[in-house]
């Protein structure tokens, strides 16, 4: 009698777990580690669900952070799409060994050769360009033109970037090492260093606001971020980009240095197909348009009409340096930039 009772008992949960178990994961659903802003990305997530009815479970953190999360999950994370920024930190994930390579013709139809992964690792979902921005009441923009000039005695004292520590300063630096070789970017750094007006501190958005607050008379940022504060509701921010023009480094050399958003299939990803079928539509023209409304960042599809904004900066020549040597040369960026000096 007793033992009757309890299987009488236990019988539903056996039969819940049983259910449970023969369950296969839903098809219909993809889960999305992202290092960009909900606000940033999510728009365009919801969107492919509209159209596809698949379901996007969004994680949103610091880059550093979420591969370090997916490499603490290993095989049991449920992550299906890693979405970050630069790529430096890209290459660092293919090196951790949590994504894995993908065949779509879609993907390597659209995306440039130089802005993917060989393998089809990962590839680039949008591009931005670092600038150099100048008070626009003690800078002409006659006195500006490459990278390599930022060095000279006229600058020293008026120069306001980042920390070495930022993946975007280490990448440039990269990019200077592939072009120009170990000892100029060494040199280069050092010049830098002496030509700062103040220790780094801060994002590119406070480098703006220190050339408009006369801190400093020139700034090296991400285009991306100076269109965020035009087209913001800030009014603060506002008024300090308006002070500011916009420059194109080495459009008589090697081209402005651009780098990528972009993003890779997990190793474990449990909706592999859902995946790349995510990743497709984002280099959809669609999708790429609203890159260049909202982000204010430039398609890697060609043929896609950039927004007003971008328009009005005018044209500009890119570095067409393959991406994945951004990644190859940043332990080397970044010793140069600690021999330099650069904090």
């Amino acid at each position: 009698m007793f033992q009757n009772n309890v299987l009488r008992l236990l019988l539903p949960a056996f039969l819940a777990l049983a259910v449970f178990v023969s369950t296969p994961v839903s098809a219909d659903e993809v889960n999305v580690y992202s290092a960009r802003k909900e606000k940033l990305i999510k728009p365009l997530l919801d969107r492919f669900t509209e159209e596809t009815g698949i379901v996007v479970n969004l994680v949103t953190g610091k880059g550093d952070a979420l591969l370090t999360r997916l490499q603490s999950e290993g095989k049991n994370s449920p992550a299906d799409l890693l979405i970050t920024t630069d790529a430096g930190r890209l290459y660092r994930a293919q090196q951790a060994g949590v994504l894995q390579p993908i065949s779509s013709q879609t993907l390597e139809t659209v995306v440039p050769e130089s802005l993917r992964e060989p393998t089809g690792l990962w590839f680039g979902l949008s591009k931005r360009a670092r600038v150099i921005v100048y008070a626009k009441d003690r800078v002409k923009a006659e006195e500006l033109s490459s990278y390599a000039a930022l060095v000279d005695e006229k600058w020293k004292g008026r120069i306001c970037i980042r920390s070495s520590s930022n993946i975007y300063n280490q990448s440039l630096v990269a990019s200077m090492i592939v072009n120009q070789g170990l000892e100029a970017t060494e040199a280069w750094s050092k010049g830098i260093v002496k030509n700062m007006a103040r220790p780094p501190q801060g994002g590119d958005r406070d480098q703006i606001k220190a050339v408009a607050a006369g801190q400093c008379d020139i700034a090296v940022v991400n285009s991306y971020y100076l269109g965020a504060m035009i087209t913001g509701k800030d009014e603060k921010q506002q008024e300090a980009a308006a002070q500011v023009g916009l420059f194109w480094p080495d459009q008589e050399g090697r081209g402005t240095h651009v780098n990528v958003s972009g993003a890779g299939v997990i190793q474990s990803a449990p909706n592999k197909a859902a995946a790349i079928q995510l990743l497709e539509f984002l280099v959809a023209e669609e999708s790429q348009q609203w890159y260049a409304e909202v982000n204010n960042e430039y398609p890697v599809r060609e043929g896609v009409e950039s927004s007003e904004l971008l328009k009005s900066w005018g044209e500009f020549k890119g570095d067409d340096i393959d991406m994945a040597k951004l990644g190859e040369f940043n332990a080397e960026a970044v010793k140069v930039m600690d021999r330099a000096g650069w904090k």
